[in-house]
């Protein structure tokens, strides 16, 4: 193991580099296309078998241990997101209005360079590694469900990957038994009322007063009708009347998000808020349209490749702390492959230390510590080592 861990921090700088250079260049999700090609080419140059395309966008890479056994397969993400940069680092996004705000580069590069520390040990090996790099994941449908159709989980017998985490401090490894990220969903919503003059609002049907009465009551379905011991968020992100400003408006969009855990309430939450919705707007004499979009179902760690993976990070010296971590709201379409295979998503802590606080994910100031790579890589790492020893077919 510890050859391992000595292969991976001579090859650390290389890591920084790659993902510099890939936050230089970042792609949209179903955008992506230097990016998959440059992944395919460096695990090529590695000596590994590789198939691009898949799913889409996705590359899959397979390295074949000298020995029988079984198959590991670690996940990383790769795509970008619709973000202006604003920050003043010398590695800055060189695309207009398109940043890796979220960690994906970091991802990206961890894995490259852990395929390669892998690939100097593999007369060791005893079994197979897949390493799976998936498109769009910031974008439901998303990259992982079309890869999974595509082959990419075919033969694999457990899965581990992780997010790093900028509100998390460096030196933390979060993990959670069952649930640690929620559903995803999109709800969106159009009201119809009748437009009108300013001055004479009797003669109109008030949209924008009809979509705000909406939004206060919207609130209540989370704090009235929803279980209280049961989590959910309901969001409204957008809000759009295109109108004069003396005009009373006829057509308000409303978007939002939507969170949950557990089925049941994802499904109460669905139905409640078109009830809610026709309510008000029959009570108003306006019309609607609404529609709700299921996202990405929750990440559900599998129990035993859990407490796996958290006796694994313990016995890496840069990690400090190995804590059961609350669940967390936002949503990863990981859980796709957590659906299929056993395995686990764990966070790996990115905050520098100097930060006095990090820039949430999503900002256009992100970014992370970059030596959190090293902690990812070497806690994959040794977790794929240790399965496969512990595991022969």
């Amino acid at each position: 193991m510890e050859q391992l861990f000595t292969i991976l921090e001579s090859h650390y700088e290389e890591m920084v580099s790659i993902r510099r250079f890939l936050h230089e260049n970042p792609e949209l999700s179903f955008q992506e296309i230097h990016t998959p090609n440059y992944i395919a080419n460096y695990h090529r140059k590695l000596g590994l078998e590789v198939r691009e395309g898949v799913g889409g966008r996705g590359v899959v890479a397979t390295l074949k241990g000298a020995k029988p056994g079984k198959t590991v397969a670690l996940r990383a993400d790769f795509d970008a997101l619709a973000i202006q940069e604003q920050n003043d680092i010398p590695y800055k996004s060189k695309v207009d209005g398109v940043m890796h705000a979220c960690g994906h580069d970091g991802h990206t590069a961890t894995l490259l360079v852990l395929a390669k520390a892998l690939v100097a040990m593999k007369d060791e090996l005893q079994g197979n590694i897949v390493f799976i790099h998936q498109f769009a994941e910031e974008i439901a449908p998303g990259g992982a469900k079309p890869m999974i159709e595509d082959g990419c989980l075919d033969g694999v017998d457990v899965i581990f990957g992780t997010h790093l985490w900028a509100p998390a401090p460096l030196g933390d490894v979060l993990v959670r038994n069952g649930a640690i990220m929620a559903a995803a969903d999109r709800l969106e919503v159009t009201i119809q009322g009748k437009g009108g003059h300013g001055a004479e609002p009797h003669h109109s049907v008030d949209s924008i007063l009809v979509a705000s009465q909406f939004i206060t009551q919207l609130q209540t379905v989370v704090s009235r009708r929803i279980d209280p011991l049961k989590s959910a968020v309901v969001s409204i992100g957008h809000f759009e009347a295109i109108n004069p400003f003396n005009v009373i408006a006829e057509k308000v969009e409303l978007k939002g998000t939507v969170r949950t855990f557990d089925e049941q309430v994802r499904t109460q939450i669905e139905n409640e808020i078109e009830l809610l919705l026709k309510s008000v707007c029959e009570g108003f004499h306006a019309t609607y349209e609404y529609a709700f979009t299921r996202g990405y179902p929750p990440v559900v760690n599998h129990k035993k490749e859990t407490q796996f993976l958290a006796d694994v990070a313990c016995q890496i010296s840069e990690v400090h702390n190995v804590i059961e971590c609350s669940p967390l709201m936002v949503g990863e379409d990981f859980s796709y492959y957590l659906e299929k295979v056993p395995g686990t998503f764990f966070i790996t802590g990115a905050k520098d230390p100097a930060w006095k606080d990090a820039y949430p994910h999503h900002h256009a100031q992100f970014n992370f510590d970059e030596s959190a790579m090293l902690i990812a890589a070497k806690t994959l790492g040794l977790a794929t080592l240790k399965y496969l020893k512990q595991s022969k077919k």
